[in-house]
């Protein structure tokens, strides 16, 4: 199958992070069909990419601004049956094409994730517990560990067919990250709604297609944690007034229910064996859990109707 990939940048501050995903993909042991650059909203920083990025196709988004719109307008300039999307802070290893398409060959596989390992530029905090490592964009303690069917995907490793997604007529606008704020969700509401759409289909996470995702040193502070889990609860409240509760909720219930406690459990387990940081890491994952709420139940008054 031909694969396009899409890579969305918004600032020249991630320049040399936005250089390495690029040659990332060039290096692919199954080389795209072509590489578009989305650039939202930055005249600078997309002719800056038109001109240094070879062989690339640097593209404005034409939509709103914002994550969403960036994705939409690099749909629009592919022509590859699948689109995968990768960000421009995280590197993909060589094989990653190779094995994020492997699925595709059942025609009921709507769309494929991977794996998003956390690459902490300033060192992993030690107190920072894995079940809420989505807080920096990763994939988490919890998720399956072997090839599975998913709800969603996660943004920063992911592909989709393209007939899927003009069925359902791409990303939202209005939900999911736009700059530096730090909500998301969009693609979790476009998979819940496409499988509706398209019943039978499915959604697979593979986790042999590996990413390794930059975590600079201001996304590994307890203020960047806060922040990341109420705005997030924000965005499950959007997800769930579009999606309905049933389906927009049926991932956090099982999360919440078993893999935050086990949690809960091994941090107070190494805390008894000496580790220092088990209180720690078990503190963060209950208080984690009260922000992503208290951001879920002012988001679920701020989507009321009135």
């Amino acid at each position: 199958m031909a694969v396009s990939v899409v890579i969305c940048a918004y600032t020249d501050e991630r320049w040399p992070l936005l250089r390495a995903a690029v040659a990332s993909v060039r290096r692919q042991t199954a080389p795209p069909l072509e590489l578009v650059v989305v650039v939202d909203h930055d005249e600078a920083l997309l002719a800056r990419a038109a001109v240094e990025l070879d062989g690339v196709a640097a593209v404005a988004n034409h939509e709103s601004r914002g994550l969403s719109g960036a994705r939409n307008s690099g749909v629009a300039a592919t022509r590859g049956e699948i689109v995968a999307f990768l960000d421009d802070d995280a590197v993909a290893q060589d094989d990653w094409l190779e094995r994020l398409t492997a699925p595709y060959a059942d025609a009921g596989v709507l769309g494929v994730g991977g794996a998003i390992e956390p690459c902490w530029l300033a060192g992993r905090p030690p107190g920072f517990p894995a079940e809420f490592d989505w807080v920096v964009g990763c994939s988490y303690a919890g998720m399956p560990t072997r090839r599975a069917v998913v709800r969603n995907l996660l943004g920063a490793n992911m592909s989709v067919r393209r007939d899927v997604l003009d069925a359902v007529g791409g990303f939202r606008d209005g939900i999911g990250r736009v700059g530096r704020r730090p909500t998301g969700c969009e693609e979790t509401e476009l998979c819940i709604r496409a499988a509706r759409r398209i019943p039978g289909g499915a959604f697979m996470f593979e986790p042999g297609a590996r990413v390794a995702h930059a975590v600079p040193a201001d996304r590994a502070t307890w203020g960047y944690f806060r922040a990341r889990c109420f705005a997030e609860g924000l965005s499950k409240a959007r997800v769930a007034a579009l999606a309905g509760s049933r389906d927009g909720l049926a991932s956090e219930r099982a999360y919440t229910l078993r893999t935050l406690p086990a949690g809960v459990g091994r941090g107070l387990a190494d805390a008894a064996r000496g580790d220092r940081f088990g209180l720690t890491r078990a503190a963060a994952i209950v208080g984690g859990l009260a922000v992503t709420t208290a951001g879920y139940v002012v988001g679920s008054v701020r989507s009321a109707p009135a």
